[in-house]
């Protein structure tokens, strides 16, 4: 795990490595200011004239400034390599997630993958803060410390024989008490996340209900669980404070107290006030980096779940790749799907799709009706390969969809899906999805076909009008017609549309398919509608039931021969369709 993060610090080395050098010699040079400070008094107790006063005065400032030096190196750098190492994950992360098929997806929901890439990257990135700084000087500065208060003072550094394990036992206990609480905040996070992101999609539905009350308490409960959860840890953590100050206290008086004893007994030959002066300031720098190194501890421990949770994307590999010499072209929009079976998981019991066996000629239109449930969008997805057969195969231009570079097979398969995104941006910047080279002229051909030039130039700005995230400011039927002109742009072999007229009325629906008819009469057309009016006139119908097609051929040869097709027909044309909105 640390060896697939520690790979996100690439161009990073360089200021990470400067980092422990800078470090370093400022801990150095700390643990030797209270031995050099130890002679100035003890000179100047012995009656030195000024100018030796003078001269170790000056060698002590030198050496804070060299120190101060060091660590504001040691700060600029740390912070670069950090913020930098921070930017690589997140960029790593999301670069993973964009070569992830369906099915890997489905295995992290969208707040998780939210919450991974900002709470669980900050406190990665928190942690190797602490890592090259913290965790380099304290133990340093630790190591150091004890070794200069030995041969300073010899017996009276036995004060650290009795402060020392004190103080370890005391953090340990309580770093073990802490821990699970800081582990269990961030799976409520996900929660919590996936609560605020439910909510802001679904903020019609709730005031459609008035359920702003019910979903307020829903976040509050979340919120509270988290915080009652941060404040058991830091609750017991706080108890690192007066466990300090017991150790501190303890050590200034054992020192104060036998450093006396020992100046007396010895007329100031074994140890001087110099020697306990810098005996003090020891017992607060070994005592301060144990307490530094008790918060890396409980830093760190909090660290690995994050990075467990980043480590689980990194190592996820997409379960759809390219063939090791994958066709570069797909000559037609033909589809075969032979003895095709699928399933969305090899846990599912039951499959989606079982026993299809289909022939689509380039150039045809294809409909697709059926209840929901049936298997009709599972059907389409795997012509762009979104998700692999199970068994049998899929062949696009005669040739199976696995043999083909993904990103090629793509190209030629435009989709249009039964839930519309837009993006914050212009119209234009849009439409340019389905072909980032479009001219003006090829974007106003293509709305126009889609039936959607004419609500666009109702707007202020026309082409240039600003789409809101997901496209909250224009109508269902607006969405759906805007996502029809992006797909034509890309002018594909095949062309799906999963319900994609739904939202708009009969004859904007048929002006649209004749509209098909002229700008794409070679592309292969399939619709997904749950309206008869929709496909009536394509050269095949399917009609799906339980993961199979139940029946298939023209308009003519469904009334004669399938019930399910018939019934369909006769509800829709005594009931009445429906409008935009």
């Amino acid at each position: 795990m640390i060896k697939t993060l520690a790979k996100s610090i690439r161009e990073f080395k360089l200021p990470t490595i400067l980092t422990l050098i800078f470090i370093s010699g400022e801990v150095f040079i700390e643990v030797l200011i209270p031995t050099i400070t130890a002679d100035l008094i003890n000179i100047v107790k012995n009656g030195a004239d000024l100018d030796q006063v003078m001269h170790t005065g000056l060698v002590l400032v030198a050496m804070a400034m060299v120190s101060l030096c060091c660590g504001g190196l040691a700060g600029f750098t740390c912070a670069k390599a950090s913020a930098g190492f921070a930017r690589n994950l997140r960029r790593d992360i999301f670069v993973r997630v964009q070569d992830f098929s369906f099915e890997n997806i489905d295995k992290f929901s969208t707040a998780s993958l939210v919450t991974r890439m900002t709470t669980d990257v900050s406190n990665v990135q928190m942690a190797f803060m602490m890592v090259i700084r913290t965790a380099i000087r304290s133990p340093l500065m630790f190591i150091f410390s004890i070794i200069a208060a030995y041969r300073m003072a010899g017996a009276l550094a036995m004060t650290f024989v009795i402060v020392v394990p004190v103080l370890i036992g005391g953090l340990l206990i309580i770093a073990r008490h802490a821990m699970p609480a800081f582990r269990a905040v961030f799976r409520k996070y996900d929660r919590m996340n996936e609560s605020i992101e439910e909510n802001v999609r679904a903020m019609r539905v709730v005031k459609g209900f008035a359920r702003e009350d019910y979903e307020k308490q829903k976040f509050n409960n979340a919120s509270h669980d988290i915080c009652k959860d941060f404040t058991k840890a830091e609750r017991m953590v706080a108890l690192n404070n007066p466990l300090m100050q017991l150790c501190v206290y303890f050590n200034m008086v054992f020192v104060l107290l036998v450093g006396a004893r020992i100046i007396i007994n010895s007329g100031g030959t074994v140890i001087d006030v110099g020697q306990i002066q810098a005996m003090l300031t020891y017992g607060m720098q070994i005592l301060m980096s144990l307490m530094m190194i008790s918060m890396i501890y409980v830093m760190l421990t909090m660290s690995i779940e994050s990075m467990r949770r980043i480590y689980e994307v990194l190592r996820e590999d997409s379960s759809l790749t390219n063939p090791p010499q994958p066709v570069e072209e797909v000559k037609d929009g033909s589809i075969d799907f032979e003895n095709v079976s699928f399933k969305y998981s090899k846990k599912a019991a039951k499959n989606a799709l079982e026993g299809i066996d289909l022939h689509i000629p380039s150039g045809s239109t294809v409909g697709i009706l059926g209840g929901t449930g049936v298997g009709k969008s599972s059907l389409v997805q795997l012509i762009p390969r979104l998700y692999d057969v199970t068994e049998g195969r899929v062949k696009v231009g005669g040739v199976d969809v696995r043999d083909y570079d993904m990103e090629v097979l793509r190209n030629a398969v435009a989709v249009v899906l039964q839930k519309n995104e837009l993006f914050s941006g212009t119209i234009k910047d849009n439409l340019r999805w389905g072909n980032p080279e479009a001219t003006d002229e090829d974007l106003t051909e293509a709305c126009r076909l889609a039936q959607a030039d004419e609500f666009i130039r109702s707007f202020p700005d026309g082409y240039d009008s600003w789409i809101e995230q997901g496209g909250t400011n224009v109508s269902g039927g607006q969405k759906q017609r805007l996502c029809i002109a992006r797909a034509l742009l890309k002018k594909p072999k095949i062309l799906i549309l999963d319900d994609s007229t739904s939202a708009v009325d009969t004859k904007t629906d048929a002006l649209i398919r004749a509209g098909f008819r002229s700008y794409i009469p070679e592309t292969t057309k399939i619709i997904i509608a749950q309206r008869v009016a929709s496909v009536e006139d394509a050269d095949l119908i399917l009609v799906m039931d339980n993961g199979r097609i139940a029946a298939m051929g023209d308009h003519a040869q469904l009334m004669a021969g399938s019930e399910i097709y018939r019934e369909i027909y006769e509800q829709q044309t005594k009931g009445g369709d429906s409008h935009e909105e």
